[in-house]
């Protein structure tokens, strides 16, 4: 089982905070760190200093990196158009020598997108905007250097693009979240190298793939060619004293979180993780809300990681 540390810096982080997070992170022999792609606070936090974006941030943090992967859950197709968000997502993974993790999903908190001047579409749009931005930004990627691209879609048409750059790694690793029973694993069966479900109960997890591997086998996919991935809000101490500063710190109920995330000593801890393994997780996104916390990430790595 692969642990992956998750961070959401719209709810108060610096560029330095996230790039000591995942250097922390890499050093401790996670196997990748991921960022939210969010540009507004949610709940009762300041949020400050302010929004980072995800792709100029990562393309920074792969400069500062060497081994771990890299990669946004999700980033939302209602912010970029497709074409430069292929360009951005290649540069960053040629920054990396080949570490980037595309996620990709149709954007949902409609507050954001109203602060910050983005039109935000009905459901059924987005998910339309989802789909042609997955045909055209793979569609780029796949184009032999030489040849051209074309797409005309309802959303977007291009014509006789270079398709250029292209990312270091072919196929680009893509990974698509949601809960959605019919579109999104459709999208998935179709475009996605691993499917992620975000803070859902075990139950929920395990009926998912199911449906998941219905997709796939609907369009004749192997279902074990896709990776399947959880995220859970971690809080991991050695006794009940730093597990009540911990769950303090970042203004969330203990018993909730053993209930409905991944919290408790690091035995507990690892035995939630395999819980998930079990039912055909292969990655785990721990979310990590308290970034100035290094202590934790070094105690999951040490007492967690060994264990899953």
């Amino acid at each position: 089982m692969e642990l992956c540390v998750f961070t959401e810096p719209q709810q108060g982080a610096s560029y330095q905070q996230l790039l000591t997070m995942a250097q922390t992170a890499e050093r401790c022999g996670f196997t990748a760190f991921f960022r939210s792609d969010h540009y507004l606070r949610m709940g009762n936090v300041s949020g400050l200093p302010g929004p980072t974006d995800a792709w100029v941030t990562l393309g920074a943090i792969a400069r500062e990196t060497t081994t771990i992967r890299l990669g946004t859950l999700v980033s939302a197709a209602t912010f970029r158009l497709p074409g430069p968000l292929a360009i951005a997502v290649a540069q960053v993974d040629e920054m990396s020598g080949g570490r980037v993790e595309f996620g990709l999903g149709t954007g949902w908190y409609e507050a954001e997108h109203t602060a910050y001047g983005i039109p935000f579409p009905a459901l059924k749009e987005r998910f339309e905007i989802l789909e042609e931005q997955l045909a055209v930004i793979t569609g780029l990627w796949a184009t032999p250097e030489g040849d051209t691209f074309s797409y005309a879609g309802t959303h977007y048409q291009l014509t006789d693009s270079p398709a250029l750059p292209k990312p270091v790694q072919r196929p680009m690793p893509v990974v698509i979240g949601g809960g959605g029973r019919r579109k999104t694993a459709r999208l998935v069966a179709r475009y996605g190298s691993e499917f992620n479900l975000a803070f859902r109960s075990l139950s929920t997890f395990q009926a998912a793939m199911e449906n998941i591997d219905r997709a796939c086998e609907a369009i004749d996919r192997d279902p074990a060619s896709l990776r399947r991935s959880a995220a859970l809000v971690v809080c991991c101490g050695r006794n009940e004293a730093e597990l009540t500063r911990r769950a303090a710190r970042i203004g969330r109920d203990l018993d909730d979180l053993r209930t409905n995330g991944a919290a408790g000593t690091p035995t507990e801890v690892a035995a939630r993780v395999a819980e998930f393994r079990d039912a055909g997780a292969d990655r785990m996104y721990l979310q990590v809300l308290d970034l100035d916390d290094l202590d934790q990430v070094e105690l999951i790595a040490a007492e967690v990681m060994s264990a899953c």
